[in-house]
């Protein structure tokens, strides 16, 4: 039996088809009384695994315009916690994680609009502990951020989803700050990675050609970032940052495939820039 107020935060996971991750991913979420799933009209048993996890459970069907599916869930869903934390069914809670946001205290948190949150990746059945970790803005306060809108309509690739930026403040002028927790939330990665990678790549390349990336919260990530889409040969950087100057060869075998799957996808980026280039010159 679940007690009525464990921590103060509604959870939401995305699915769709998700019924081989999903248990171990609701497993970890027991200490949450406020849990969602937001579901694309799976065709599996996915709605049958969330009745006998006794959570809220909610179908999502996009429209083709904003907001999108994690922004229609900040407008539109009851939740019972103005904060909120977004994962993903390939994604798990960890008891270090979990206990450092119930210790955030958030009922009474006036200073932060939301919290970066590390990734830890799960590969070849191995967690990494080195190499590149995943950082994202996955726990935030319904009335401080929101997802933007950004000129992707016409792009393949996400669809519903908002894709690689993260959410934004509602009103800058309010002085929030973003928080960073230490604790890692799990990512079972490398399922369906290269198909997965292959939309995103084609989705990155409309999102270049519109000039359509929104900012980022943090100003050193936004330098960063707007560095490296200009930088020549990505994959290669991508390479060596993830496998030498981030240790990733410190987790053998492992490191080294997980390595060379992030420089491919930058070279996925840079054949879908190709093919666009291509097709725009065509056109003409």
């Amino acid at each position: 039996m679940r007690l009525s107020k464990m921590i103060p935060v509604s959870v939401v996971i995305i699915t769709k088809n998700e019924e081989k991750r999903l248990p171990a991913c609701l497993e970890a979420l027991k200490g949450f009384d406020d849990v969602w799933i937001v579901d694309s009209l799976s065709g599996d048993r996915t709605p049958q695994i969330a009745m006998q996890y006794n959570v809220r459970f909610e179908s999502f069907i996009w429209n083709k315009r904003y907001p999108k599916k994690r922004q229609w869930c900040l407008e539109t869903l009851e939740f019972k916690y103005d904060w909120v934390l977004f994962i993903d069914a390939d994604e798990h809670m960890h008891d270090a994680l979990i206990a450092e946001i119930k210790a955030l205290q958030l009922e009474s948190e006036k200073k932060y609009a939301g919290f970066f949150v590390r990734g830890k990746y799960i590969w070849k059945g191995q967690v990494l502990e080195y190499g590149l970790k995943n950082n994202k803005i996955a726990l935030l306060h319904k009335k401080r951020m929101m997802f933007p809108e950004v000129n992707d309509l016409n792009v393949s690739g996400m669809g519903e989803i908002e894709g690689h930026y993260q959410p934004v403040f509602i009103d800058e002028d309010r002085g929030y700050s973003i928080g960073q927790l230490e604790s890692a939330l799990f990512h079972v990665a490398e399922h369906g990675w290269n198909a997965r990678h292959m939309r995103y790549a084609i989705w990155e390349a409309g999102m270049n050609k519109n000039k359509a990336w929104p900012k980022d919260p943090n100003f050193v990530r936004e330098m960063c970032k707007k560095l490296f889409r200009a930088m020549p040969g990505r994959n290669f950087i991508a390479f060596i940052h993830c496998y030498i100057l981030k240790l990733g060869f410190l987790d053998g075998a492992a490191g080294y495939d997980f390595a060379k799957s992030r420089g491919d996808y930058y070279r996925m980026i840079s054949d879908a820039n190709k093919d666009l280039a291509n097709i725009n010159e065509a056109a003409k």
